[in-house]
């Protein structure tokens, strides 16, 4: 059996991979973490409860073993890839780290994106956090043979979530909520721009295909679904799966950035960093690596299994009332402001 370890291991991305992989009898599957979400680790799996910040302890527990792929899903800054690439140097075969499609450079030159797009965001620290991630590992790659494969999700959700583009520091839940009562959302810009949103059963598919292959060393893919659509066609679509009339309020990212500052909101990262503007990934380098790669779940169907298990699981109905005053002073200005002009 071969052997893998993923450092996290029960976020929106990774639940998929790891049952994917725990129902698979090639591998073998570990997880390194917290252990804060138990009842997301399938029957099989091993966990090794440990807080990686704290490297010696990780050391500790992880006792030399050794393993065929380490998947990196919690790394966000480069000191901790660094801190990743003391533990495993020399005890996997393939180190995997997952990245941002939100590090390729806003906006690029063409609105197709390749894994060969710039990278550069000068509006979200996080982008850049991630972009110099990769430059250290693709660096330890180049000079010592580090073999690091950079995975790039795009809008990746699951049963729990719902995409959206404007939501509050709570999630996406207040937004659902006003869209059940009636009230005005706010959609950026005028919700032309094209989007692609991933469910985390299909990104599986593209991230298992890599684990263990050899095309992959040294490589960057980016993995998302097929279907693109616009904002527009999203909030209709969560609209018609809750049988409500969608009452847009378009806003401009600019806009939205200023005010949104005040209250923490970082809507010039999120929005003008990435939601904001038009993307069409194309996937072949990823469908030449993973031919199984292929959208089963489009958007309207991934949704409504969403927004069904939403809905049926109150702990995931997080309202966010101080979101929704904002959204409410938000609308009600620009309609004073209309007033007079």
């Amino acid at each position: 059996m071969k052997k893998a370890l993923f450092i996290g291991g029960t976020g929106t991305i990774s639940t998929a991979i790891v049952k994917k992989l725990s129902e698979d009898p090639a591998w073998e599957v570990w997880l390194l973490n917290r252990g804060n979400r138990k009842e997301a680790v399938p029957e099989g799996v091993h966990q090794i409860i440990c807080d990686i910040s704290d490297e010696a302890a990780a050391e500790k527990a992880l006792n030399n073993m050794e393993f065929d792929v380490v998947s990196e899903f919690i790394g966000f800054t480069k000191d901790q890839v660094e801190r990743d690439y003391r533990l495993f140097q020399g005890k996997t075969k393939q180190y995997i780290y997952i990245s941002s499609a939100s590090a390729y450079n806003k906006p690029a030159a063409s609105y197709v994106i390749t894994e060969g797009t710039s990278l550069a965001n000068p509006h979200w620290e996080y982008s850049r956090n991630k972009i110099a991630c990769e430059q250290f590992l693709i660096e330890k790659y180049r000079e010592e043979g580090f073999p690091v494969t950079i995975v790039r999700p795009s809008h990746t959700y699951d049963e729990r979530n719902v995409p959206l583009g404007v939501h509050g520091k709570k999630g996406f839940y207040q937004v659902i909520k006003r869209m059940m009562e009636g009230k005005p959302v706010i959609i950026q810009g005028d919700g032309s721009s094209l989007w692609t949103v991933t469910f985390n059963k299909d990104f599986a598919i593209g991230f298992t295909g890599l684990m263990g292959n050899r095309h992959a060393i040294g490589e960057a893919f980016q993995i998302t679904g097929d279907e693109t659509l616009t904002w527009n066609q999203i909030y209709q679509t969560i609209a018609d799966a809750l049988n409500v009339e969608l009452k847009p309020y378009y806003v401009a990212s600019e806009y939205l950035s200023s005010v949104g500052d005040k209250y923490g909101f970082d809507f010039e990262g999120s929005l003008t960093g990435d939601k904001s503007v038009s993307v069409v990934f194309d996937n072949s380098k990823l469908k030449r690596a993973v031919p199984d790669m292929k959208t089963t779940v489009r958007f309207d169907q991934g949704v409504r299994i969403a927004l069904d298990y939403v809905l049926s699981h109150p702990e995931c109905q997080v309202e966010d009332p101080e979101f929704d005053e904002w959204c409410d002073r938000v609308i009600n200005a620009l309609e004073e402001s209309k007033k007079s002009i």
